[in-house]
This record gives C-alpha cells, structure tokens and sequence, in this order.
C-alpha cells in the first residue's frame, strides 16, 4: 500500500510532499497498470481534471506534463 496520494486541493503528494504525482507514484503506477496503458491514461485524465479545478492559478500546459506528459 502506498503512502504516495494526492493531498487536495494543493495536489501535493502524501508520501513526500512534492507535486503529485511525484516520481515514486509515477513509479506505482507504471507497475500497477503495466499491462493497461489505456487506463492509466484515463486514470490520470481523470484526475487532471479533477486538479484543474483545484488548481486553477495553474498553466493548463504544467498540468498536462504533470499528470499525462510523462505517461508516453
């Protein structure tokens, strides 16, 4: 189990304190979802949007990279 999640609305990871998904998440969730590309990229455009909302100061294209750029 990790200790790597979100804590909202700053979006900053549980685990470590950095921008979530930090890079031990990212990890996780490679691992977790190996064999399901696609629905990591639904998991994660999920929880884009759900972090826009918070995170509304934010540039759209930081957000992109954060949760989605790094998945390809």
């Amino acid at each position: 189990m990790t200790t790597h999640h979100p804590i909202k609305p700053d979006w900053t990871c549980g685990g470590c304190a950095g921008e979530w998904p930090c890079p031990t998440r990212r990890r996780e969730l490679r691992a977790e979802y190996d064999s399901a590309p696609v629905s990591l990229a639904l998991y994660l455009a999920a929880q884009l949007v759900d972090a826009a909302q918070d995170l509304t100061l934010v540039p759209a294209g930081h957000l992109h990279h954060r949760f989605l750029g790094w998945i390809r």
